[in-house]
C-alpha cells in the first residue's frame, strides 16, 4: 500500500495587496531627489544665486572693500553700458562692437560647420579618412589659439582673414570629433533591421545612421560655438578696431576696470543666448534625445 500523502496543518493564504494603500486614480506619483539624480527644475535656484551675487557685489563695492579700480560698483557699470548703447561714449557704439563680433564668429562657425561635420562624417565611416585627418586634429587640438596666432598673422596677414581663422579652428577639431562619435550611435540591431527590409547601403547611412549621429553633432555645435566666442578676444587682438574683444582690450590699457567688467558681462551674456539657442534647436531636431 502506498504511502500516505502528508498534508501541511496549515497553508499561509495569499494576501492581495490593500487597496487602499494604492494612489488615488488620477493622483501623480511623488518622487525625491534623492531616488531621481538631477529631478526637478533649478529655474528658481539659479535667479536667487544671481542675484545674491549682485547684492553681494553691490554691498562690497558701496562699503568700500575693494577699491573702484579694482571692482567698480554695479551703477558704475550700467552707466558705461548705457553710454556705450546710446553712442555717448568716447568709443564706437555698443551695436558696432557686437556686429563685428557677430560677423567674425558666426561666419567661421558656419564655414566650421560646412566643413567639421562631413569630415567628422568620413571619419566615422571611413579607415581611410580616419588615418588621415586624426593625427592632425588630435595634434592642434589641445593647442591653445594663442600659440599659433603668431604663425596666422605671418602667413595671412592682419586683415579679417587671420580673425576669422582663428576661431574657425577653435570650431574645427570639436565639430569633427563629434560628429566622428556620433556616426558610431547608430545600434547595430537597426541598422540590421534596415537591411533586412531591404535599404541599401546609402539609405541605412541617410535614415538610420545620420538621425542617430544628429544629437551628437549638435552637442559638437554647441561646444564649438563656445569655443569660438572664447577665441574671440584672442582673435580680436589682430589689429582690430571694432568688436567686444578689442573693446574690452582697448579698456584695458586704459585701466577702465568698469568698460572691462561690463563688456565682460556682454560677451557672457551673448554666449549664454547661444546656448540657449543650440538647446532650443535640440529640442526641435531631436525631440527623441534622452528618451530611447
Amino acid at each position: 500500500m502506498p504511502d500516505a500523502i502528508t498534508v501541511p496543518a496549515a497553508v499561509k493564504p495569499v494576501t492581495q495587496p490593500d487597496a487602499s494603500a494604492a494612489p488615488a486614480k488620477g493622483a501623480k506619483l511623488r518622487t525625491s531627489s534623492f531616488k531621481v539624480p538631477g529631478e526637478g527644475s533649478s529655474g528658481t535656484i539659479s535667479v536667487v544665486t544671481v542675484l545674491a551675487l549682485l547684492v553681494l557685489w553691490a554691498v562690497v563695492t558701496n562699503i568700500g572693500w575693494i577699491k573702484p579700480l579694482f571692482l567698480p560698483s554695479p551703477r558704475a557699470v550700467f552707466q558705461q553700458f548705457y553710454e556705450y548703447l546710446t553712442g555717448q561714449a568716447n568709443d564706437k557704439p555698443l551695436w558696432q562692437h557686437f556686429l563685428a563680433s557677430m560677423f567674425r564668429v558666426f561666419s567661421a562657425f558656419l564655414l566650421a560647420c560646412a566643413t567639421a561635420i562631413p569630415v567628422g562624417i568620413a571619419m566615422g565611416m571611413s579607415r581611410w579618412a580616419r588615418g588621415i585627418f586624426d593625427p592632425p586634429l588630435e595634434f592642434y587640438r589641445p593647442l591653445p589659439p594663442l600659440a599659433y596666432l603668431p604663425l596666422i598673422i605671418i602667413w595671412f596677414g592682419i586683415d579679417e582673414l587671420p580673425k576669422v581663422l582663428l576661431i574657425f579652428l577653435s570650431c574645427f577639431a570639436p565639430l569633427a570629433l563629434a560628429a566622428r562619435s556620433g556616426m558610431r550611435s547608430a545600434s547595430q540591431e537597426q541598422m540590421n533591421a534596415a537591411y533586412s527590409m531591404g535599404a541599401s547601403y546609402m539609405q541605412v547611412i541617410r535614415h538610420v545612421i545620420l538621425p542617430s549621429a544628429l544629437p551628437d553633432i549638435l552637442v559638437g555645435m554647441r561646444i564649438a560655438i563656445g569655443f569660438g566666442w572664447t577665441t574671440l578676444v584672442a582673435a580680436e587682438m589682430v589689429a582690430a578696431n571694432v568688436g567686444l574683444g578689442q573693446m574690452v582690450l582697448n579698456a584695458s590699457n586704459f585701466l577702465r576696470t568698469d568698460i572691462v567688467i561690463m563688456g565682460i558681462i556682454v560677451i557672457g551674456v551673448v554666449a549664454y543666448l547661444f546656448d540657449l539657442l543650440m538647446r532650443w534647436m535640440e529640442r526641435r531636431l531631436v525631440p527623441w534625445k534622452g528618451r530611447m
